[in-house]
């Protein structure tokens, strides 16, 4: 066991949380046979199998769970390891896996990394985007940046910004089938919503000075955000957008406000997610310093 390599315990780190020899072979492109070997020696330098491999899948033995926790032990200890070193050199260093929805992808954090790669040369950003709240542990996520108002207590969350949402349509759509004068009067529209992430759905509204929602059910309906504003810029109907999207849009005569005095403009807090013993790490605490002032401009 002396000669287990810490590639090998990641390796099966990832079989246990994925729960597929395929799936770890395609994250890490390479063959399924080489996970599958990898796996093998495991077993043969511990001298028990730690999985068991089946037709339904892969489940671990009460060897292969010890195995599990001792290895995720060692990668935490390496990692920390690493980023003590980072931090004597002044200069924190690798990859650092983010995930985010589309919008902010693209209107913040790719606007942002030149002036990251000009402040932390070492750093490497892999970006997983989408609307999907992704799982950080199984996703092998560094960073999520979330606008969710309930987050578990195994993670630490750092406020980094707010994003507002307001609602909007295309002069085509309005000019074919009108607006609505109150919030009631969506019901007779056809309206864009979000598949990947429900809670975007609720709209809400202050109506005579209270907070009301509307849970909005769209005729269209699509798993990205940038791919609503794609919906309504295309005259299909009325989206919730985020306001960094649609302001510009309306400034340009592209779109047009809807409800603009209805629509409750509270902006949502926005947090940086990570893992609750990785925070203090140097190449993450570098991105989440980073990011924090980048939004705030």
């Amino acid at each position: 066991m002396r000669n287990l390599q810490f590639d090998e315990m990641a390796l099966y780190a990832r079989v246990a949380e994925l729960g597929s020899l395929s799936a770890v072979a395609r994250e890490r492109d390479v063959p399924v046979s080489l996970v599958s070997r990898t796996l093998s020696r495991l077993e043969k330098a511990c001298g028990a199998r730690l999985m068991h491999r089946s037709t339904h899948g892969l489940s671990l033995t009460d060897e292969g769970r010890t195995f599990l926790e001792y290895s995720r032990r060692a990668l935490v200890t390496m990692e920390e390891m690493e980023g003590a070193f980072a931090q004597r050199s002044g200069e924190p260093s690798g990859v650092v896996r983010v995930a985010s929805s589309t919008v902010v992808a693209q209107y913040q954090l790719v606007p942002s990394l030149p002036g990251l790669a000009q402040r932390h040369p070492r750093l490497q950003v892999e970006l997983e985007v989408g609307d999907r709240l992704l799982d950080m542990t199984r996703d092998g996520i560094d960073i999520a940046i979330r606008t969710a108002a309930n987050l578990p207590d195994t993670v630490v969350a750092r406020q980094i910004g707010t994003l507002g949402r307001a609602l909007y349509a295309a002069p085509s759509y309005a000019q074919a089938h009108g607006l609505p004068r109150k919030p009631d009067e969506l019901a007779g529209h056809a309206l864009i919503t979000n598949s990947a992430s429900t809670m975007l759905n609720d709209w809400p509204f202050l109506v005579d000075g209270a907070p009301w929602v509307y849970p909005a059910q769209g005729r269209w309906r699509t798993n990205d955000t940038n791919m609503a504003a794609t919906m309504v810029l295309q005259g299909l109907g009325i989206a919730r957008l985020a306001t960094l999207v649609g302001d510009p849009l309306v400034a340009d005569g592209a779109l047009v406000a809807v409800l603009p005095e209805f629509v409750d403009l509270r902006p949502a807090p926005v947090y940086a997610v990570t893992g609750s013993t990785r925070h203090r790490l140097p190449k993450i605490k570098a991105c989440l310093d980073y990011w924090q002032a980048w939004f705030a401009r």
